[in-house]
């Protein structure tokens, strides 16, 4: 079970964002963000939002930088992956 980001490329809200994901199950993913001081708002179904500026805190926390295809990759192979379908009702 390994915790993964991507590049932070994402920007919105005058910061630049990226995505932490879980390979092993969504509870591991919030319990992580909510111990890195991640609201529980920036979760979106598969993944957690997250500010460029957190990335140290949560590389020193565990997490593993990825580029984004093998953040996906990752996501798919572990079964959590939410599909645009999913994600916008259309399944």
């Amino acid at each position: 079970m390994t915790l993964y980001l991507d590049p932070p490329l994402w920007p919105r809200h005058g910061k630049v964002w990226g995505h932490l994901v879980s390979d092993a199950s969504v509870e591991e993913l919030l319990a992580f963000a909510a111990g890195a001081g991640i609201p529980e708002r920036a979760f979106d179904r598969d993944h957690v939002d997250v500010p460029a500026d957190m990335y140290p805190r949560l590389v020193e926390l565990g997490a593993v930088l990825v580029d984004s295809r093998e953040l996906v990759r990752r996501l798919r192979a572990s079964g959590l992956r939410v599909t645009a379908a999913e994600r916008h009702g259309r399944s």
